[in-house]
């Protein structure tokens, strides 16, 4: 599918205001930015980056296309003759996936003629907004777990094709160890897992024989689900019963059984009491049922035996906070070679945005490897690692900190230049292993699932400055 005309449709009516104003090849900056981070959590994680570039890369106007935007008679001939020969011209700067990424903070840079840069906008958000959202929900309930594997398990609950595919994509980036999604393990080596449902067991003339068709038919990778009829009554009996007598002569363990209704808390411990009893302390309890990171973190405190889980449709969508809300402004434009700074004022605090292009420096403690803060800069602007360094609240100047023996990390790297893509995207093990480097050099008050401690992100002197003068004019 072509993906060029997924867009709002202002982004191509403003596109044919800049064509015939003579605006469409003057050069603009839009930064995207997010501006709380979904259940009231101290930071998010950047995903989508290969997704983006893709889109990127493959963006051309059909002569379907063409044909329809014509159809809608209010677009002019040259605009649409413009769109026929159109070549992606950007740049392109993005934190990498894997990243944890915090509120205000450019996390992607466009710069490029005004129209291109603009029209852009849709499917950027789209896909970035996405990812981040699932990536992050996926580590909170990943750290929840206490080191347990979670396995992503909400493909027919997502919303839609997309949701699914690249949802269990970005659980993966997040810390999930596999999905129940099989395409996202053929496109992305996302290992897809899974063993049967309920209506398998149905399916039999009894549980037991259930039990020991499965058990034949995959003897190493025997994961029983046990509460289809009684958990404690019939399904942990029955799959001892087979364990017996299918895999013990084999000289095969059993791996698991899974429990996916009831009290979890009370049948994981009665379960591992009677496969302890039954030789079989080295077989996992594996747990699934509408979980999160609230019942995880709960279950696991009231003592609950798991060994793993299996997270559905509060993962996939986000449920509890199902918006990541990023956005994509203008933040400056280049006229006659001069930068020329841009700004949204409102009432509404949160909503004034950061004018200039920028970079996104963060800072980290040499003697704990924790990162201190994030500094916002003008894009000319270095952060001198090698003598004291002083950082502030932008609201609460009078709020400042010195710093030393620190190392500074410049977060955005190139993707594009002049259209062509200069970035290549790791590996998906590579991401997932690089977010969780990342993530431990957080501290620990910033991961509290309940009042977070706010992660700084600053901004330098001179942008500050910017800011403060275009804020006072526009008043004036």
């Amino acid at each position: 599918m072509n993906n060029t005309l997924l867009t709002d449709f202002y982004e191509i009516t403003m596109a044919n205001g800049y064509f015939k104003n003579n605006m469409h090849s003057e050069i603009a900056y839009f930064d995207m930015f997010f501006r709380k981070v979904p259940d009231n959590a101290g930071f998010a994680i950047m995903a989508g980056v290969e997704q983006v570039i893709e889109y990127l890369e493959n963006l051309k106007f059909e002569k379907d296309d063409i044909e329809f935007l014509r159809e809608k008679g209010i677009f002019c001939e040259e605009f649409l003759n413009y769109l026929a020969n159109f070549k992606f011209e950007c740049d392109v700067w993005a934190i990498p996936e894997g990243t944890p990424i915090f509120p205000n903070e450019p996390i992607l840079t466009v710069r490029g003629p005004l129209i291109q840069a603009q029209f852009v906008e849709t499917m950027i958000l789209l896909t970035v907004n996405h990812q981040s959202l699932i990536a992050t929900k996926c580590n909170r309930i990943v750290r929840a777990a206490e080191g347990r594997p979670v396995m992503e398990f909400g493909s027919r609950r997502a919303q839609g094709t997309g949701g699914a595919v690249l949802g269990a994509r970005a659980a993966f980036i997040g810390g999930a160890a596999g999905t129940a999604c099989t395409v996202t393990d053929k496109l992305y080596g996302v290992p897809a897992l899974g063993t049967m449902a309920h209506s398998w067991i149905q399916s039999f003339d009894s549980e037991y024989e259930a039990f020991k068709a499965y058990a034949l038919a995959y003897p190493t990778q025997c994961t029983l689900l046990v509460d289809t009829y009684n958990v404690l009554k019939s399904g942990i009996p029955n799959a001892i019963r087979v364990f017996d007598e299918v895999l013990k002569p084999m000289g095969i363990r059993p791996k698991g059984v899974r429990i996916d209704s009831g009290d979890i808390t009370y049948l994981t411990k009665q379960t591992r009491k009677m496969l302890d009893a039954a030789g079989y302390s080295d077989v996992g309890i594996v747990v699934s049922n509408s979980l999160d990171e609230h019942i995880i973190r709960d279950i696991l405190r009231q003592g609950a035996c798991i060994d793993s889980f299996g997270v559905g449709e509060r993962l996939i969508t986000s449920k509890s906070e199902p918006v990541f809300g990023g956005v994509y402004k203008i933040v400056a434009v280049e006229k006659n070679g001069e930068m020329i700074p841009k700004i949204k004022i409102s009432e509404n605090v949160a909503k004034i945005t950061n004018p200039c292009f920028k970079k996104v420096y963060r800072l980290f403690s040499n003697e704990t490897g924790k990162a201190i803060a994030d500094v916002l800069t003008l894009a000319d602007e270095v952060i001198d690692d090698s003598r004291e360094y002083e950082i502030f609240d932008p609201e609460h100047t009078w709020k400042r900190k010195k710093v030393t023996d620190f190392h500074a990390v410049e977060l955005q790297v190139p993707i594009f230049k002049h259209g062509k893509c200069v970035y290549k995207s790791p590996k998906l093990v590579e991401i997932k292993k690089f977010c969780e480097e990342q993530i431990n050099t957080i501290w620990d008050e910033v991961k509290r699932f309940e009042n977070p401690h706010e992660y700084y992100v600053d901004l330098s002197e001179k942008l500050w400055n910017i800011k403060y003068k275009l804020l006072s004019e526009h008043k004036g």
